[in-house]
């Protein structure tokens, strides 16, 4: 397991949200959708030939954008799963960290998705009797070099 396990997490739970957007987006359209109409001539019921205004819904869109959504939402059933089993990975690569410090970094910017700078200030509110605070520079720095570190290890395996 490597940083490409953090990243494809992030990554997958960007596109879960993608996904419940655009199905958002579908439930919206299907609760409302747009009335069209057209006027043609013909006879009408009276015997009459003249204009005749002609309202309804676009069926066959209507059917697209439901089957869309059905497609969206087994999508979005197969990509919570997968995003499950990354958790889990993504938390026992992390747990494998030795240090305490960086566990709890790492949990805060991988998994719970938080902005390096959102990361510092949890860091700071945590060990508030830390000599020198946390820092946005240097929390990224410690992250680049820990991989850096992993990568040199292993290629020394």
């Amino acid at each position: 397991m490597n940083q490409s396990i953090l990243a494809q997490y992030c990554s997958m739970k960007k596109e879960i949200k993608d996904l419940r957007t655009r199905i958002k987006k579908l439930d919206k359209f299907l609760e409302n959708p747009p009335i069209v109409s057209d006027t043609v001539k013909g006879t009408r019921r009276d015997g009459t030939i003249g204009p005749i205004k002609i309202t309804g819904i676009p069926e066959p869109m209507y059917e697209r954008k439901q089957r869309l959504r059905d497609r969206y939402l087994r999508l979005l059933e197969e990509k919570e799963a997968e995003l499950l089993e990354l958790a889990c990975q993504a938390e026992e690569y992390i747990q494998s960290i030795p240090k305490s410090e960086l566990r709890i970094m790492f949990r805060l910017y991988y998994i719970d998705g938080l902005t390096w700078v959102q990361v510092v200030h949890r860091m700071n509110s945590m060990f508030p009797n830390r000599r020198i605070k946390y820092t946005e520079d240097n929390s990224w720095r410690r992250n680049q070099r820990f991989f850096e570190n992993v990568g040199s290890c292993r290629e020394k395996m």
